[in-house]
């Protein structure tokens, strides 16, 4: 059995758009994919504490809710997972940008449980980490283009990461979850 590095380093800013500069540097771990299951470990242990009544606040009122947010780091996850998948299978499209408040004022996260949700976001990272563990040295550095902006795979991987870092900061200081 061949076993894959997931010690890829860290990508260059020339890897990945500049809007996602502030995510790429939430990263400091040397191996993406042993961070990420770290955060899936702890993020899990945080939404456990979060009910119902809480997931619905939101500290402004047309800011988002707990839930609401919960259910946009699942979805970008998912998003950024394929661009990630795309780009180390040498997809040649150019893969298409999204509207994160599109998706998340279409989703009706507000309707579902906490519970739900949590167990949702759980599926989509322990997906993104077996597909991430399946990658070659190679296909990490490999390069593709997504909102016709240049990529790599192993940048997307510290977007995941550091995307759902930022959310958690935010739910932690603007939301009070702890």
């Amino acid at each position: 059995m061949i076993l894959f590095m997931a010690n890829v380093g860290h990508p260059d800013p020339a890897e990945y758009a500049p809007y996602y500069a502030n995510y790429v540097g939430n990263v400091t771990e040397d191996d993406v994919v042993a961070a990420l299951e770290a955060q899936a470990r702890e993020t899990a242990a945080l939404l456990a504490r979060v009910d119902d009544d809480k997931a619905a606040y939101r500290y402004a009122p047309e800011k988002w809710s707990v839930k609401q947010i919960v259910g946009h780091v699942t979805d970008a996850e998912r998003i950024f997972a394929y661009r990630a998948l795309a780009v180390a299978r040498r997809d040649k499209n150019s893969l298409p940008g999204f509207d994160e408040n599109d998706y998340v004022s279409n989703a009706d996260f507000d309707r579902r449980s906490m519970r739900e949700l949590a167990e949702e976001y759980a599926a989509a990272r322990q997906a993104t980490l077996a597909m991430f563990r399946g990658f070659s040295d190679e296909a990490w550095q490999r390069r593709g283009t997504a909102n016709n902006v240049g990529v790599t795979t192993r940048a997307l991987a510290h977007i995941v990461l550091g995307h759902e870092r930022h959310h958690l900061k935010v739910l932690r200081e603007r939301y009070g979850v702890s």
